[in-house]
Parts: C-alpha cells; sequence; structure tokens
C-alpha cells in the first residue's frame, strides 16, 4: 500500500468482482514481470500488470485475509482488546463488519462510521500486515466513539491518523525495517507516524499540499502522540 495509507474521508472502494471484470492477458505475464522487476517497464504497464495480477488473485486474495481475519479475532492481542474497548463504549467491531475486497484505490483498507471496516485483500502481504491494518482502522473507530471526532476537521483527522499509526504497531522498527526499507534507529517510530500521517492527510481534498498536511500534524503532534487511550502505553 505501494504502502497503503488509511483515510476516513477517501475509503479504498472495493470493485466489481473477477467475473465481470477480464483481465489483461497481454500484460498479466512472465515477460511484463521480467520487464517491472528490471525497472524497464512504463508506470502505465505496471498498473495494468498488477490490475490484471489482482482479478486474476482476486477470490483467493479474498479467502486467505478472510481466513487471517478471522483467526486475528480469535487471537491476536491487540485486537481483542481494542475489541473490547469499543465494545464499554457501545459500539461493535467484529468479523462480520470488517469486510474483505478487492480494491483499484492504493490504500490497505479504510473505515466508515456506518458501515464498518474495509480491508483491501490485494494490498496485503501477510498476517502481520492485516493485524496491523485492522489495528489502525479500530484505532479510528475507538476515536470516533470516544472522542466525537468530526471528519471534517483536519486536526481532529491528523490526531487520528496519528494515534492510529502508533498504536497500531505498522510503525515499529521492524515493520519498517523489514517492509519499507527505513532504517535510521534514531527517532524511526516518530518519523514513521508523522509520515503516514501526513500521506493520509494528503488525501484529502481540502489539502492542498504535503507542505499543509506536514503543517497541521506537527500542531497536534504532542497531545496526540503522546495520548495511548486505550492503551496505558504503546502497545508495541
Amino acid at each position: 500500500m505501494a504502502e497503503s495509507v488509511n483515510s476516513e474521508s477517501k475509503p479504498a472502494q472495493p470493485t466489481p468482482s473477477a467475473d465481470q471484470v477480464q483481465p489483461d492477458e497481454n500484460f498479466y505475464n512472465w515477460s511484463t514481470f521480467f520487464t517491472i522487476l528490471s525497472g524497464q517497464a512504463s508506470k502505465e504497464d505496471q498498473q495494468k500488470y498488477f490490475r490484471a495480477r489482482d482479478l486474476v488473485n482476486e477470490e483467493s486474495d479474498i479467502k486467505r485475509v478472510e481466513k487471517q481475519r478471522d483467526w486475528l479475532f480469535q487471537n491476536s492481542p491487540v485486537i481483542r482488546f481494542l475489541r473490547d474497548e469499543i465494545n464499554k463504549l457501545g459500539g461493535d467491531i467484529n468479523p462480520m463488519n470488517v469486510r474483505i475486497r478487492r480494491c483499484t484505490t492504493s490504500q490497505g483498507g479504510g473505515i466508515d462510521q456506518d458501515y464498518g471496516i474495509l480491508i483491501c485483500a490485494n494490498y496485503m502481504r501477510n498476517q502481520g500486515h492485516v493485524e496491523d491494518t485492522i489495528a489502525h482502522e479500530m484505532v479510528h473507530a475507538y476515536d470516533y466513539m470516544r472522542f466525537k471526532v468530526d471528519r471534517w476537521n483536519l486536526r481532529h483527522q491528523a490526531c487520528t491518523e496519528i494515534r492510529a499509526s502508533t498504536l497500531s504497531g505498522e510503525c515499529r522498527f521492524t515493520r519498517e525495517f523489514f517492509t519499507r526499507g527505513q532504517w535510521r534507529f534514531t527517532q524511526q517510530m516518530q518519523e514513521c507516524v508523522r509520515r503516514r500521517a501526513t500521506l493520509s492527510l494528503m488525501a484529502r481534498p481540502s489539502v492542498k499540499d504535503d507542505v499543509h498536511a506536514a503543517r497541521i500534524v506537527n500542531e497536534v503532534w504532542d497531545s496526540c502522540f503522546n495520548d495511548t487511550r486505550p492503551f496505558d502505553e504503546i502497545y508495541r
């Protein structure tokens, strides 16, 4: 999710099933794959290849991530804890409202206050990635219920993005080092959270550019990064 960015104001969009759209066989082949691998493919050809791949693998991707989702709701400490905390506020996030679909937007997932969580199966690398993504969206769900977040207030949105990236585990050192090539030790987590919160804000129409997004993140940084509720401290 490209690295995914989670955005409540611009949720990831599911697409028609694979039997409704046929993949372009001219691009989903070994020749195109090795052209991409060697850096010779155009951006357009890369997009066509990955779109065709996602169509071919749609059913198996969804089944894989649904199985991982169900296991995590039974066994993941962070998912179980966040579900309990959301229940205390009168809500519920469960496998029935965490829907798994193929998406065309470059996001791992999104949340809608009316419909629940959407996880994009074609962007999920492994079970750890699924866990981080669900946890991220569940922090958003907690914030919307606990703090009455205004979806149109950019400071509110920056704050919940900071908290979601901090508390979900997606910015822990091992995730940054092994999956994103971020090798700096000093302030690594803080830099990851700032980067991801800024990228998420940039997806909102009312944000002018990266400078505007970074300024909003900086304005709320201290209070939001240090607010670990419902955890006693940063979980991982």
